[in-house]
């Protein structure tokens, strides 16, 4: 259940009728999520997140949908965030992602969270080679 009521749009604040509305126009679709409901309490960080899921997610950038997708999926699961793993699984699907892609993802997923926690438990220092900070 949610913490926040989820408005419907009849009685939504003309400016949360504004971002469903170009949500509506960007995803060329009537339905808005319960995502966007639920920010809907706060219109301001409505807006501010709209517009970075909108810059990010629904313009062409240098990364391909498929893949945008893909790599907010693999986020979503390594956050534990249920609604975001349905909300991205079920966009990626529609961008294409095949059932052996969404099995490679996960299995990728897993070997990274793995690694990362032996690495972390292990305290491993980084090679000199890998130092993001050092110059080359």
């Amino acid at each position: 259940m949610a913490t926040v009521p989820l408005p419907a749009d009849a009685q939504a604040d003309p400016r949360v009728k504004a971002v469903f509305d170009d949500i509506r126009a960007t995803r060329k679709t009537d339905f808005i999520n319960n995502l966007w409901r639920a920010l809907a309490f706060d219109p301001p960080l409505l807006e501010r997140t709209w517009a970075d899921v909108k810059a990010l997610m629904a313009t062409p950038t240098l990364i391909d949908p498929l893949t945008k997708e893909m790599v907010y999926l693999a986020v979503s699961i390594a956050n534990a965030c249920s609604y975001c793993v349905h909300s991205h699984t079920a966009a990626a699907r529609a961008k294409g992602m095949s059932e052996a892609q969404h099995a490679e993802l996960l299995a990728i997923v897993t070997l990274a969270a793995r690694t990362n926690h032996l690495a972390n438990g292990l305290q491993v220092p980084i090679d000199d080679a890998f130092d993001a900070a050092r110059p080359s």
